[in-house]
């Protein structure tokens, strides 16, 4: 699950949410849906990813999440709120689209990125970060949550 990036896979679990929901007949969830909601949140999920990525490039250090080793341990920016800013607007981006829609399948989608973030990629991320960091990530893991 590695070999694709994260965005990859968040694109996969919405068009394969996308099809059931198409297949269903679009059942939707009760209350929904709620379009500007959903699209609040689907602009909102921009916002960390981005500012990780800006920071990312100012400090030098690699984005790919697989890369044998990182330039440096980012500690500021959004990663003074979670380890994970890239992760969590995958995460909304998807529940926005689940909202924006309605359907009850697409709420598979943002379940599916959450869970393939949280024990696939983050695992092997902060392995790779505490050899590489050790005490300075383990400090860093101390005082910021993983999600928010």
């Amino acid at each position: 699950m590695l070999k694709l990036p994260p965005p990859i896979w968040a694109l996969i679990y919405i068009l394969l949410c996308a099809a059931l929901s198409w297949s269903l007949g679009w059942p939707q969830f009760p209350g929904l849906p709620l379009p500007p909601l959903g699209m609040a949140l689907v602009a909102i999920a921009f916002v960390p990813p981005v500012w990780a990525l800006v920071l990312f490039r100012r400090e030098g250090t690699e984005i790919e999440p697989t890369s044998p080793a990182n330039r440096a341990l980012v500690t500021r920016g959004p990663y003074r709120f979670t380890r994970n800013p890239m992760y969590l607007g995958l995460v909304l981006l998807s529940l926005g689209i689940a909202v924006w829609v309605g359907a009850w399948p697409m709420f598979i989608a943002p379940i599916a990125v959450f869970a393939t973030a949280n024990w696939v990629h983050i695992p092997f991320e902060e392995a790779k970060m505490r050899r590489q960091f050790g005490a300075a990530y383990d400090g860093y893991v101390a005082r910021v949550r993983r999600w928010v």
